[in-house]
């Protein structure tokens, strides 16, 4: 079964928990996501059964958008609910300080991802080293937060929506807002809206050359040879100018990218 869709992750699972209810759903054999959500989280989530998972690193998947409730004074290893340690009382804001936080965290910035989280580090995911009792530090990243909107401050809880770029934690967001202004903070709600062009749409089936983003190229020859592989398709190709292209055929496509005159295959041929 090849199929590509968005799914809905409910609350108090995990992404991987979740992925394996939907290939029973489905009686799918292999499956994947993309983008893992916290078991505390939950929303949008792109699924591929069959040869459609080898696709994950070509889709547009940016700018991504969420909903979350920030809980200022609580401290939590994980920022959200799952390891609250300990809850503090803080002093009502005034709606400048919050706008002018949220003024400091908008445009590029730089980021330390949260401990509990799936980068790897020599192999190994962080959440595993932290769950150890591990001592390892995060390297800051350079990210994106596109906007970031006050939905409503209920004290002590600030709900927002923010649209952020690849590899940006929303968790690191609500700490580093919380610290700019005084306190400790942890999520207490977190949604994703969408990823790029994928919304929740009642898991419809979509055609994965739709969130593609790579311009197209077009082969004068036989099909056959793409089918196959062959890399002598350089001399029959429309564009032949270095970069990575997507080229549709009767009823299959390919990925290549060309460099110094030379093909190579970065996704072999896969049904339409």
């Amino acid at each position: 079964m090849n199929r590509l869709f968005v799914a809905y992750k409910p609350l108090f699972i995990s992404s991987n928990n979740y992925l394996q209810q939907l290939k029973h759903k489905y009686g799918a054999h292999s499956g994947g996501f993309s983008g893992t959500l916290d078991p505390f989280a939950k929303g949008t989530l792109i699924v591929a059964f069959g040869q459609h998972t080898k696709l994950f690193r070509f889709f547009a998947k940016t700018p991504k958008r969420y909903r979350a409730t920030l809980w200022l004074g609580a401290e939590s290893s994980t920022l959200d609910l799952e390891r609250v340690a300990k809850i503090e009382r803080v002093e009502r804001l005034e709606m400048g300080a919050i706008s002018d936080a949220f003024a400091a965290h908008t445009g590029e910035i730089w980021q330390i991802p949260p401990k509990y989280s799936a980068l790897r580090i020599d192999g190994r995911r962080s959440y595993k080293l932290a769950l150890n009792g591990e001592e390892f530090e995060l390297q800051k990243r350079k990210t994106t937060i596109y906007s970031l909107e006050l939905i409503s401050y209920c004290h002590p809880f600030i709900s927002i929506e923010c649209t952020v770029s690849e590899w940006c934690y929303v968790r690191s967001i609500g700490r580093d807002i919380a610290a700019y202004l005084g306190a400790h903070g942890s999520l207490s709600f977190l949604e994703r809206i969408n990823e790029g062009r994928f919304v929740y749409e009642d898991e419809k089936p979509l055609n994965p050359i739709d969130f593609i983003d790579l311009p197209r190229n077009n082969y004068s020859g036989d099909e056959n040879d793409l089918f196959h592989g062959k890399k002598t398709v350089w001399n029959g190709l429309e564009n032949r100018a270095d970069g990575v292209y997507l080229i549709k055929c009767s009823n299959f496509f390919v990925i290549i990218s060309i460099e110094n005159s030379r093909v190579k295959y970065l996704q072999g041929h896969l049904p339409l």
